[in-house]
């Protein structure tokens, strides 16, 4: 998609397309996110999005800018998602461990756009208002204003970092994603207790425990890693 600006008011088509439906940005993001999900970055093309869509390829540039907007706004559907049905309780610890499980969580279930977009700061409206509400959280807990910001900005980081990682392995052809798996057992299961006594000791452990993400453990340390400077400050609970 090439770069090309078409001014604000002029973006709405309000003209039927071939299949008979008004065009939207909603309906231009949904119809991506279907598109990225079976076929990838190749999907987001003027292309195959018009053929989708049984309309004019030039019509997407009402919306969209070019292919680096449409993919920052995929971007923001996923936090969107993740914030839908959320609200502070004033319990922070618990507000700030059900909003990173709700921001993983909205990307696994899209892991080819994590893999595209998790990267990407959209500045459009659901990630301006997922960070006021997060600093809103850490602030209302007591936090100082530059340690708020720091812990926003290792929660946030954790979560799509985790979100990232495991969509790439969940994005892997299922032949691929199986031999990872075997390799626990095929490889670590057989290694003796002389040349790797830890591995040895701890494998039946480590096999279980690398089935699943590592996201929620590393939340809990970091949350306890957030309590112990909030305690530090004077403010903890």
């Amino acid at each position: 998609m090439a770069e090309r600006v078409v001014p604000e008011d002029r973006r709405r088509r309000r003209r039927p397309t071939k299949q008979g439906v008004v065009l939207s940005e909603r309906m231009i993001v949904e119809t991506a996110l279907r598109l990225v999900a079976r076929h990838g970055a190749e999907a987001l093309s003027v292309r195959r999005l018009g053929a989708a869509l049984g309309a004019d390829p030039s019509a997407l540039y009402r919306y969209f800018r070019n292919t680096d907007d449409l993919l920052l706004a995929l971007a923001d559907e996923m936090v969107g998602r993740a914030r839908a049905g959320w609200r502070a309780t004033g319990d922070w610890r618990a507000d700030l461990r059900e909003i990173a499980r709700r921001i993983h969580a909205a990307y696994l279930a899209h892991p080819r756009v994590a893999a595209l977009a998790a990267h990407r700061t959209t500045g459009r409206a659901h990630e301006t208002r997922a960070v006021e509400a997060i600093l809103g959280v850490l602030r209302g807990a007591g936090f100082p204003d530059r340690e708020a910001v720091r812990v926003y900005h290792a929660l946030a980081d954790q979560a799509l970092a985790f979100a990232a990682l495991d969509a790439a392995a969940l994005a892997l052809p299922e032949p691929a994603r199986e031999a990872d798996e075997r390799v626990w057992h095929a490889v670590y299961g057989k290694l003796s207790a002389d040349t790797h006594p830890h591995v040895a000791a701890t494998f039946p452990l480590l096999a279980e425990d690398m089935r699943d993400s590592g996201h929620p453990f590393a939340l809990e340390l970091l949350l306890d890693a957030v309590e112990a400077r909030l305690t530090a400050h004077g403010r903890g609970r």
